[in-house]
């Protein structure tokens, strides 16, 4: 009997501590990796941030999202970290380095000029769903679905390439932790989600 109890008292408090692990991982956070160059200057490749699970999703937030079947290039288990740019019933045009929300210009102030200009293009949700022969052909962003661009736009592989992430895609918000990067990324990031 002593020996079970002994066997207990180190059993218990390990798997306790697993479960708390899980649980956390599984609805509130977790760390990841960045991976690649799709979202400098802002995200850098192997940079660590913190996905925020149970945050609402808004217009600029970045966000984490299983890319296995949004993307056709995409394997299992293959996560990608884009920014939102269009929401479920949203009209996206991007002209002249400009990208313009339900006929309003959003803030791009996360990237400079030459990075909006530079691989971003003129299109409309109509014209890269003809271009990309997808399902939904439509100028607004499909119900339960959102519209997301790499923020290195000449090097992103993204929304314009392959149409919508679904919301059950998304896993959570990323956030970049208050010790890394500097002020300016971390704002970038953080905080110009509306």
């Amino acid at each position: 009997m002593k020996v079970l109890r002994s066997v207990f008292s180190w059993i218990i408090p390990i798997l306790i501590a697993l479960i708390l692990v899980v649980l956390v991982r599984t609805f509130l956070f977790e760390v990841v990796k960045v991976s690649g160059d799709s979202m400098e200057p802002n995200l850098v490749d192997k940079e660590r941030m913190v996905v925020v699970k149970p945050l609402k999703l808004k217009r600029l937030s970045v966000i984490v999202f299983d890319a296995y079947g949004e993307d056709p290039a995409a394997a299992k288990n293959t996560n990608y970290v884009k920014r939102v740019i269009g929401l479920p019933g949203d009209k996206v045009v991007s002209q002249n380095g400009y990208i313009y929300v339900n006929n309003k210009k959003i803030n791009q102030s996360f990237i400079n000029q030459n990075e909006r200009t530079t691989g971003t293009g003129d299109w409309t949700l109509s014209s890269l769903a003809q271009k990309g022969n997808w399902t939904y052909k439509g100028n607004r962003v499909p119900k339960g679905h959102y519209f997301v661009l790499g923020d290195h736009r000449s090097v992103s592989e993204d929304g314009r390439a392959w149409g919508y992430v679904s919301a059950n895609k998304v896993m959570g918000v990323v956030k970049v932790p208050f010790w890394q990067g500097t002020t300016e990324h971390r704002t970038n990031v953080n905080s110009l989600a509306s």
